[in-house]
């Protein structure tokens, strides 16, 4: 008498496992800096991460000033100009004004190199209709910044964040998923995992930086979303 086996659960003779996606690194140990880390997103996940108990270094053009931010928000965030946060940071978020970006990145391609860089600006404009997307050359922000620092790992993340919820002490969790996109896997998961370091928050896989440009601007919906109900959107993926 035979005995068979369901497709669920045979396995190829010789070949691994497929692995759990939702099996992320330990990321405790990772210094985290935020570029543009006194502006309102900069500084909230700054303060986010920190609580987490991430080691954090938020960054400036002006030192004083990051230092002056990196005070007010305290649990150990320390303050510096944007080279030496990038130089002492193992993953570098970005989070600079779209006007800035560019020349940004451009002025800071040697201090990135071989780092974890996270994307997060959103290429908007604003005219008396409200709030649209813009096209970059390269096709999105985050495509600008692999464009730009060859020599980084260029990943793109915490898009739809709400800066109000970021930086509010009376918010204890914020509930919404982070769509991350990039080349490597590995890249992929640890952003992933550092956004499920703050709480009510999961990383969820997206695709590559090719399909950033529909991800940042979907943020011009969702500034539409909240004038209209006065409120602070996010965004949850179902059914995974």
């Amino acid at each position: 008498m035979t005995s068979t086996t369901s497709s669920d659960s045979a396995q190829t003779p010789g070949k691994a496992p497929a692995k759990d996606p939702w099996d992320l690194p330990d990321v405790s140990g990772y210094v985290v800096g935020v570029l543009g880390g006194t502006g309102p997103q900069g500084k909230g996940l700054a303060y986010r991460l920190a609580q987490a108990g991430q080691k954090v270094i938020i960054g400036s053009r002006a030192a004083e000033r990051a230092q002056a931010a990196a005070q007010e928000l305290g649990h150990g965030v320390e303050g510096a100009d944007n080279a030496e946060t990038a130089r002492r940071s193992d993953i570098v978020i970005v989070a600079v004004p779209w006007e800035g970006h560019g020349d940004t990145l451009k002025a800071l391609r040697d201090a990135l190199a071989g780092k974890l860089v996270v994307d997060c600006v959103n290429p908007l404009g604003f005219d008396k209709k409200g709030a649209y997307a813009l096209r970059p050359e390269e096709g999105s922000a985050a495509e600008q910044a692999a464009a730009l620092l060859p020599d980084s790992r260029v990943t793109a993340a915490f898009h739809h964040l709400s800066a109000v919820l970021l930086q509010d002490p009376e918010t204890e969790q914020i509930d919404t998923d982070v769509m991350v996109l990039g080349e490597e896997r590995a890249d992929v998961e640890i952003v992933q995992a550092l956004a499920g370091r703050i709480p009510g928050m999961r990383g969820v896989f997206a695709g590559r930086l090719r399909n950033a440009h529909q991800v940042e601007s979907l943020v011009a919906n969702l500034i539409s979303v909240n004038r209209r109900y006065k409120a602070h959107a996010g965004l949850r993926v179902t059914d995974v």
